[in-house]
């Protein structure tokens, strides 16, 4: 039997295959001791695995890549993906250019029979942002975050982009243009998504640096311990674009979780544009963030429609999770709102 990454029945044939790869590749005896699956989503399946490689049980996590369906003409397709033995590269790179990420152990062949993916050793911490911004036992590590944030990011964005081919360009126009085209598809005209993408386009900053850009990088896609960020997970949306954009990305209102503060609802602005550019980041306007600040709710609100519909039309998505984020796509165009006109809020 082939284990695809939508069966949920085949576990115990996945178990006994990684098994044998593991013993192959990573050493014997391979057996795995304990499989516990965390997430199983439209693009990815995550599993906890404890291992047995010699004398030692080994931590480790199993990503499998779920093949995407393209559409032609479907312009859900003109969002930047990574995915399988590129994310993995992708991963790796960033490991050696001191990004905090877990090592990349195996990726998965062809001949496995498991689809895409990859294994990385497993780090404990805390991923859930709303307890990393109350948890009291991490109090001490909150007041390192926003600086942490700030030399992380400084270290992606110069990331050599030459070894990294597969990355593709996503600057802020062609960003703006396809959130239009996905937004449009939807035939759902919002009068505050109308007025927000007409601004984004109007505003569309110039920027010539390009640099590898994460995509993704906000609280609750970080493993925190109680001496801060311990790593950087899901690297799905990297592309090569305006480095600016992840700062903005972090400063989102969705991704404070309840905190008061403006990054990641754990730190000051202030802390962390002055540790970027400490770091090696370039100097970033007020005006250049703002934008990417606020096209972040736009994105987000559109994410969370194709969220909504993917519910609808998509059988592997009909999960509460999905349904609920479905349903919030008025909160970020809220905080747009209240963005670009600070006044009414």
């Amino acid at each position: 039997m082939k284990c695809g990454v939508h069966s949920s029945e085949c576990s115990g044939d996945l178990r006994e295959r990684l098994g044998a790869i593991i013993a192959e590749r990573l050493g014997p005896p391979g057996e795995v001791l304990a499989m516990t699956r965390l997430t199983g989503g439209a693009t990815r399946t995550t599993w906890s695995l404890d291992v047995r490689i010699g004398d030692q049980v080994q931590p480790l996590i199993l990503q499998q890549t779920h093949p995407r369906d393209i559409t032609p003409g479907d312009p859900i397709n003109l969002m930047a993906r990574v995915q399988g033995d590129s994310e993995a590269r992708l991963i790796a790179a960033a490991r050696g250019a001191g990004v905090p990420v877990p090592a990349v152990r195996l990726v998965l062949q062809p001949e496995d029979g498991l689809g895409a993916g990859f294994i990385t050793d497993r780090i404990s911490g805390e991923t859930i942002g709303r307890r990393i911004n109350r948890e009291p036992v991490l109090a001490g590590a909150r007041g390192l975050l926003p600086r942490q944030c700030g030399q992380i990011l400084a270290s992606i964005h110069t990331m050599d982009t030459d070894s990294l081919p597969f990355l593709a360009r996503h600057d802020a126009a062609a960003q703006v243009a396809a959130y239009r085209a996905i937004w449009d598809a939807f035939d759902h005209p919002l009068p505050t998504m109308e007025l927000g993408l007409k601004w984004a386009g109007a505003h569309i900053p110039t920027s010539e640096h390009l640099a590898v850009v994460h995509g993704d990088f906000r609280n609750g896609n970080f493993i925190v311990g109680p001496h801060g960020i311990r790593a950087v997970l899901d690297w799905e949306l990297a592309h090569l674009g305006d480095p600016v954009e992840d700062l903005g990305w972090l400063l989102v209102k969705t991704w404070r979780f309840g905190g008061k503060l403006p990054v990641g609802g754990f730190g000051r602005r202030e802390d962390l544009l002055e540790s970027y550019e400490q770091a090696g980041g370039p100097p970033v306007s007020p005006n250049h963030l703002l934008f990417w600040e606020a096209f972040g709710c736009l994105k987000w609100a559109v994410m969370c429609t194709i969220k909504g519909e993917g519910y609808l039309r998509d059988p592997r998505e009909r999960t509460v999770e999905a349904l609920a984020i479905g349903r919030r796509t008025e909160e970020p165009l809220y905080d747009f709102l209240n963005l670009i006109f600070p006044e009414v809020e």
